[in-house]
């Protein structure tokens, strides 16, 4: 399987919204997901939406508790008033950081690589990263969800200032 060329901050492919996916199970589809989850890994990524692929559809993977996750068009929704700021980073820019606030638990929806319908609620990391790769689907880099572009920066300046909490 290939390693596929991630888009970076700039290309126009960043900054539209994705189209949903019709067949989950259709083998360009199947073979997309596969690519899209050896390109994660290569990159030490945590998450990646086919935006950043230059695929532009609805849907992302992510490493999890249990290994890779697909969600095919998605659809979240945030579980509460509670949110939480935490550093982001992101495939698409790197060696950036930045603090992002984002609803703490979210509801989630969509359907798996086989086309079932998946749902449940997410909280913490997991949610954080559901919600960065949904962005994406939207045409959302998390820059654009910064309130304080003071704690946006490179992630070994932040490191160095912080004294290397931003990971």
């Amino acid at each position: 399987m290939p390693i596929l060329k991630i888009a970076r901050m700039g290309h126009p492919v960043l900054l539209r919204e994705a189209e949903p996916v019709d067949d989950p199970t259709h083998p360009e589809i199947r073979r997309l997901i596969a690519d899209m989850a050896e390109t994660m890994q290569d990159a030490s990524g945590i998450g990646l939406a086919a935006p950043q692929v230059h695929v532009p559809l609805r849907l992302f993977v992510w490493r999890g508790t249990a290994g890779v996750s697909v969600l095919v068009n998605p659809e979240l929704e945030p579980l509460g008033e509670e949110t939480e700021s935490a550093w982001e980073g992101c495939l698409s820019i790197p060696g950036l950081r930045g603090c992002v606030t984002r609803p703490k638990r979210i509801r989630f929806r969509g359907l798996d690589a086989e086309g079932n319908p998946v749902s449940g609620e997410a909280e913490g990391l997991t949610a954080r990263v559901m919600q960065h790769e949904t962005d994406h689907l939207d045409g959302v880099l998390y820059p654009m969800r910064m309130e304080d572009l003071s704690l946006f920066g490179f992630t070994e300046e932040l490191a160095r200032a912080a004294g290397g909490t931003t990971r």
